[in-house]
């Protein structure tokens, strides 16, 4: 469902000095001394864009969700609030469900760069994916995918048995079914949330990644980290509003198209170093356990009713677009 930008936000946004020709305005959540791969590799994307373009263009960022909130985000653009900026697109499995295919498809076996491919070649080869974002004045220039989940636990996970009657965090369509097809009781939570759930022992575990758990700081209140073989989640596109990108000279637009096929690698890389260094504080002072969980446990979960259900939705969707989902859903099964 579409969130709607608050007439008091909107009319502020408004009022801001509209972009020239030779600036952009690109759009947030972050924070900007964030410090985590998302903030530095759009700090990245700024220096590249006016290096790129011999300083004749620039990105101006607003971070921090200062002129539209992450729920806002896809209106906000579209409405030309900004120019570019990032969607998360989990939290819009209705207005975006074809863009959201990995979401519906929890444990499946692409890591970060494979799932960023994925969409890459989704839209490249299905015009249907790049038309459900044309038809809301949205155009993606790249993607951000996440880093490869487990679970963050209050206490040591080794299987489905310790897993039996926990409360677990969850959120989207895919989380809820499997987290009950694995014995536990889903609780949805938004991210901000889910800190003092832990904390509180309002739940006892959160499917996220280690660079995720450390910038949210979860790890400060859940000492146990299991290695689930959930894969990789797909979490932003990197979009521009529709005619700010068709309004583009072709030198710029070129540009822009390299630039974010680059970012994914950029991301993906500063990702990596993240996810290595927390890591490595996680063996230190931080103090968190990690162990390994039998992927012989949880694929066959796959199979569960429930979660067969959320796929087939999906299946449904893409079918009902003209997609041919079997080929598409390949690079999501095991």
């Amino acid at each position: 469902m579409k969130t709607t930008i608050s007439v008091a936000m909107l009319a502020a946004c408004l009022s801001m000095p509209a972009a020239h020709a030779d600036t952009f305005t690109y759009i947030t959540y972050k924070p900007e001394g964030a410090g985590d791969a998302h903030a530095r590799s759009l700090k990245w994307l700024i220096e590249e864009f006016a290096k790129r373009t011999g300083g004749k263009h620039q990105i101006e960022m607003f971070w921090g969700g200062s002129v539209a909130a992450v729920g806002e985000t896809p209106d906000a653009l579209a409405s030309g609030v900004g120019d570019m900026g990032d969607i998360v697109t989990p939290y819009f499995p209705d207005q975006f469900p074809l863009n959201n295919a990995v979401g519906f498809f929890v444990p499946q076996p692409m890591n970060t760069d494979e799932v960023a491919q994925a969409m890459v070649d989704w839209h490249a080869e299905y015009h249907q994916f790049e038309e459900e974002l044309t038809s809301q004045s949205l155009h993606a220039f790249s993607f951000r995918a996440l880093e490869a989940y487990g679970m963050l636990c209050k206490e040591p996970i080794s299987g489905l048995a310790d897993l039996k009657g926990k409360r677990i965090r969850s959120y989207g369509f895919a989380y809820p079914a499997l987290i009950e097809a694995m014995g536990g009781t889903p609780v949805p939570l938004n991210t901000s949330d889910t800190y003092e759930a832990l904390e509180r022992s309002i739940v006892d575990c959160a499917p996220i990644g280690p660079a995720l758990a450390r910038g949210f700081k979860y790890d400060e209140v859940a000492k146990h980290y299991s290695e689930v073989p959930f894969g990789a989640g797909f979490g932003h596109i990197l979009a521009m509003n529709l005619d700010s990108y068709n309004g583009l000279d072709d030198e710029t637009k070129t540009v822009i198209d390299q630039l974010g096929k680059d970012y994914m690698v950029e991301y993906s890389k500063m990702l990596a170093e993240d996810e290595k260094t927390v890591r490595e504080a996680w063996a230190g002072d931080l103090g968190v356990s990690v162990s390994e969980f039998p992927a012989d446990e949880l694929t066959p979960l796959i199979e569960d009713a429930g979660v067969q259900a959320v796929r087939e939705e999906w299946v449904q969707k893409a079918e009902d677009a003209g997609l041919p989902a079997e080929a598409i859903v390949e690079k999501l099964q095991f």
